[in-house]
């Protein structure tokens, strides 16, 4: 449901998907960056912060019942795949959630798209 209007009802569960994703991205990225072996994360670290933005990015669409908002749910999606693909190759804890938020973000941008 939205928070002043109900006009982002149904798509909802995507603002809250995309936002949680930006968070655990975000999260991710910083204790990536604590790991003592960046050279070993580099492709990991590029893509959580480019899902973080592209995730805070289509949240905002969305919230702003944008134009163009499936446009950022498909590269959202795309995006949150790849980052997912490449967290899954650590077997840290925090990565490997990550990679499931990032799995239940592109599943509910996908949701959007055929919607």
């Amino acid at each position: 449901m939205g928070i002043v209007t109900f006009k982002t009802d149904t798509v909802q569960a995507c603002i809250d998907a995309c936002e949680q994703c930006y968070q655990a991205c975000m999260e991710c990225f910083n204790l990536c960056l604590e790991e003592g072996v960046l050279p070993l994360r580099k492709n990991c670290i590029s893509l959580l912060a480019g899902c973080a933005m592209i995730c805070n990015m289509t949240a905002f669409k969305m919230s702003m019942s944008a134009l163009i908002t499936k446009e950022y749910c498909q590269l959202c999606a795309q995006i949150c795949n790849a980052c997912a693909a490449e967290c899954s190759k650590f077997e840290d804890d925090y990565t490997l959630i990550c990679a499931d938020v990032c799995r239940r973000c592109a599943e509910e941008c996908s949701i959007m798209l055929a919607g």
